[in-house]
């Protein structure tokens, strides 16, 4: 049987095309890459060839990427990131232990639940470069898919379209807050909301959690940082629905309106599904494992 054959790619080509996709311009897409338009030029010149088919058209002065070349630029994501993930690996496996580490927690995670798991693993591995990206769940998912990180730690949206592979590691209790706490049964007063953001996972599910129990969810303020939510509960601005590791502690801890919690969410530990194994990520992440079942 007669074997297809490959087309004569180039990751070098396939990143150039990425670049261009994300940028403004190709002048900013050139120097992304620390290269030349004009070398970015000839490269994405020399991809359309091999393909057999036009990625760009003209649009005036400018090259802009043409509609149908979605797809290609689907499959340059892919074959970038992996191969990103690829060299973390060879260079960690190589070097017996040194390159680096990138992984990525929402802020409960580093600060609180595991950032004693992460200090003892840099003590352990001083070899190794640990980069720790803090930020929300939605934001470490996109990391993840594009190999910007090797392991996640965020909130279990319940939605995975099968990007990513995740493993249960813990469940947080979510408290309701209130400037003035009142009686449970008193669920008519409740409100008006501060809270996450709209793309937060953890709103959508205290949105959920609250209509459920017949309490209107009319939002007056928004914040990632559960800090500036805990101030605008105390200045009056509104009730919340917040971790109770974080509401409930000093300095000025929150009160519950009532003792049992709206509902719990959980967390759990992320890699891109069909990444290359990286070593120092599956370290760490039996040491996460490890510290969710001590907690």
């Amino acid at each position: 049987m007669n074997r297809e054959p490959l087309l004569q790619l180039t990751t070098q080509q396939l990143d150039y095309l990425v670049a261009v996709a994300d940028a403004a311009t190709w002048a900013e897409a050139a120097e992304r890459l620390g290269v030349s338009q004009s070398a970015l030029s000839q490269g994405l010149g020399q991809l359309e060839r091999r393909l057999g088919v036009a990625l760009f058209e003209r649009e005036g002065r400018r090259r802009v990427l043409r509609s149908s070349a979605s797809g290609v630029v689907d499959y340059a994501r892919t074959v970038v990131a992996e191969t990103r993930n690829l060299g973390r690996w060879t260079r960690a496996v190589g070097s017996g232990g040194e390159g680096e580490l990138r992984v990525g927690m929402i802020d409960l995670a580093a600060t609180v639940h595991f950032g004693s798991t992460l200090q003892a693993f840099r003590a352990r591995h001083r070899q190794l470069r640990l980069h720790l990206a803090v930020a929300p769940s939605a934001a470490l998912s996109e990391m993840l898919v594009a190999g910007d990180l090797s392991l996640a730690v965020l909130v279990d949206s319940g939605r995975n379209s099968g990007d990513l592979e995740c493993i249960p590691l813990l469940d947080d209790e979510l408290g309701i807050y209130g400037p003035e706490p009142r009686a449970a049964t008193d669920m008519a007063n409740w409100g008006p909301w501060v809270t996450f953001p709209s793309s937060s996972h953890t709103r959508r599910l205290v949105a959920r959690k609250l209509i459920e129990l017949g309490v209107r969810f009319d939002v007056v303020a928004e914040s990632h940082q559960p800090e500036v939510l805990r101030g605008m509960v105390a200045l009056g601005m509104g009730w919340t629905v917040l971790p109770v590791r974080q509401a409930e502690t000093e300095p000025n801890p929150l009160r519950r309106a009532r003792p049992e919690p709206l509902t719990t969410r959980r967390l759990v530990v992320a890699q891109r599904h069909s990444a290359v194994q990286d070593p120092a990520a599956h370290l760490l992440l039996g040491e996460l494992c490890q510290h969710a079942r001590l907690l």
